[in-house]
């Protein structure tokens, strides 16, 4: 009997994936207004447009959420998004989802859990991404820099949403004042990289909206509303790390 050719990959304009926070520092109503955000961006019209006049005229998206070193899940597999019925579909499983806070920030390993998820995932494209926001720095696992530049390496695009809705509030050892510098200088890279601030909850359904459509249509904002990546660190990268290790410190004493 003849060998059969395993079937090709279903091409799509974009494999996209939505890489969520869900660590302790953002509370239950705040990860339910994360959840309305994404979901509300699936039933936009300009975005459902966007996927259905692009590329292949689908995308493929995963739902994942994050936060320490060891805890990043799959909360919704590899989906087609080819009609405006199966966006809603997406957007209605995204609302359905019930995560609990989980400690620590590990940008790092969501990056690198993330790029995994490319492999053997039945899509091809020209364009892989990943959409990651947070509120804090990289405090766990290995240095946010290497798991980034690792998924550079293999031509992936990493975007940022950073959540600066602790600033000003004493946010705690987690937070850092210019998280939006973080992750322009630690965090984002690749083919048009690309992020957009969240200074206060009620931005961010409009960001997530503005991020998403930019991401299937594969353009860049106007300059005012990102900051692009740049080629010379400014940030301390490993910030996270030792404002971790000074906490442990004071335990101690």
């Amino acid at each position: 009997m003849a060998a059969q050719t395993p079937p090709a990959d279903l091409g799509v304009g974009v494999e996209l994936v939505l890489a969520v926070d869900i660590s302790r520092s953002i509370d239950p109503a705040e990860q339910l207004l994360q959840r309305q955000g994404y979901a509300a961006a699936f039933r936009n019209p300009q975005i459902q447009q966007a996927i259905l006049s692009g590329d292949w005229r689908r995308i493929a998206v995963t739902y994942v959420e994050w936060a320490g070193a060891g805890s990043q899940s799959v909360a919704i597999p590899w989906t087609l998004i080819d009609s405006a019925e199966a966006a809603e579909d997406f957007a209605l499983r995204i609302e359905a989802g019930l995560a609990g806070p989980v400690s620590r920030t590990s940008i790092s390993g969501a990056i690198d859990f993330a790029s995994g998820l490319f492999d053997g995932n039945g899509y091809a494209s020209m364009r892989q991404v990943i959409d990651v926001s947070g509120d804090g720095p990289n405090n766990q696992g290995r240095p946010v820099t290497e798991a980034r530049d690792a998924a550079l390496a293999r031509g992936i695009t990493i975007n940022g949403l950073p959540l600066l809705t602790n600033e000003g509030d004493g946010g705690g050892w987690s937070s850092i004042p210019d998280l939006d510098r973080y992750y322009a200088d630690c965090v984002i890279g690749g083919m048009g990289a690309f992020s957009i601030e969240v200074k206060s909850w009620d931005q961010f359904a409009t960001a997530v909206r503005q991020k998403l459509f930019l991401e299937v249509a594969g353009g860049i904002p106007p300059r005012e509303e990102i900051i692009l990546a740049q080629t010379a660190p400014a940030s301390d990268c490993l910030i996270g790390e030792r404002l971790w290790e000074e906490r442990q410190r004071s335990w101690s004493e």
